[in-house]
């Protein structure tokens, strides 16, 4: 689950797309309004730290947990009474325990219906596990979102990257913010819990 949730955040985030322009920007300078250079202020956080020390990401993960495990029992249920079925079918079959053709064929329907219907299920089931799964990565990265502008108001970054893997190929640790944001939203989280 969390190898779900660290892949939709980096898509969510759009980082591939973003990390060479502000890489390239970080090299340059901006000029004020009255023609002085001054530098660039950008920061960065870890997603993989904030997503292991961000309760909200915890909390989510149980609940992406045990839902995907509610489906897996919930499925392996239904095709193991499938699978009992059909070896019951298969049985009545080999004794030759139906009386006509048409009462063979109605139960080979029945059960081809069973197939249907549990092929059915299992889609309906991950359909509703990827839109619970989009749901929770909305929430989670508009709370982020959220708490950095507030967070921003005072620091005045001009830009906050996120380090996921290897595409900040360098970072400077003085510019990592990681514990700050991680600490501020724990905090506005557990107060809202």
């Amino acid at each position: 689950m969390k190898k779900y949730l660290f892949l939709a955040m980096i898509a969510a985030f759009g980082l591939a797309s973003c990390t060479s322009n502000q890489e390239k920007e970080t090299a340059q300078t901006a000029k004020t309004e009255e023609g002085a250079t001054t530098g660039l202020r950008i920061a960065y956080v870890e997603l993989d730290s904030l997503m292991s020390q961000y309760q909200l990401y915890k909390d989510y993960e149980q609940v992406l947990t045990q839902k995907g495990t509610e489906i897996q029992n919930t499925l392996a249920q239904k095709q193991r009474k499938l699978e009992n079925n059909m070896a019951a079918m298969q049985r009545k079959y080999e004794n030759n325990g139906f009386q006509t053709r048409d009462e063979l064929e109605r139960a080979q329907q029945n059960l081809q219906k069973q197939e249907y219907e549990l092929q059915e299920l299992a889609a309906q089931l991950n359909n509703e596990f990827n839109e619970e799964q989009a749901r929770i990565n909305q929430e989670a990265r508009d709370s982020i979102q959220n708490f950095l502008k507030i967070y921003n108001k005072t620091k005045k970054y001009d830009y906050v990257m996120i380090k996921a893997g290897d595409n900040l190929l360098i970072a400077n640790p003085k510019y990592n913010i990681t514990n700050d944001i991680v600490t501020g939203l724990n905090k506005r989280y557990n107060a809202k819990k």
